[in-house]
């Protein structure tokens, strides 16, 4: 669990400390062309992923809260929990808890990472939201080449 916290809390402050600086440094509205791919767009969101249900950001944080103190019950009182899984869900809890705290202080999430040139993609994220991909993606790779094989069980025919 010392992992876990460790992983939590700097992921927290390095996300809030980067939304700190674009609240400041970037006007809202206002994007910062650092080159064809990668612009940073200071907007709000007040509603959930990809913008949904503006205006209805209490609904996630709550449900946010509600998943992450289940991730937390189930990494304490899990019997067989991973060193793998103490790792990912500290990045995914932390970028998690720095979007929630963003919605208590801000009243919304600050959203500024602005990738340009992927077709039909036209999402701006924070941080956080970053953080919380660094912590599944590997934890569903890990996840599925971590299962024993089902190939042979005690009580099939041979």
């Amino acid at each position: 669990m010392a992992l876990f916290s460790a992983i939590v809390t700097a992921v927290i402050l390095t996300s809030q400390l980067i939304g700190i600086w674009v609240n400041s440094a970037i006007p809202l509205h206002t994007t910062i062309e650092l080159n064809n791919l990668i612009h940073l767009t200071h907007i709000r969101n007040y509603g959930g992923i990809f913008g949904i249900a503006q205006g209805m950001g209490w609904v996630f944080g709550l449900v946010s809260i509600s998943l992450l103190l289940a991730v937390i019950a189930y990494l304490w009182f899990g019997k067989e929990v991973r060193r793998y899984e103490y790792i990912c869900f500290g990045f995914i809890v932390g970028g998690g808890g720095s979007n929630i705290l963003d919605r208590l202080v801000y009243g919304s999430v600050i959203d500024f990472i602005n990738i340009q040139q992927i077709p039909y993609w036209n999402y701006i994220f924070n941080t956080a939201d970053l953080m919380v991909h660094v912590g599944i993606w590997p934890m569903l790779i890990l996840s599925f080449l971590a299962q024993p094989s089902a190939t042979h069980s005690e009580n099939s025919p041979e």
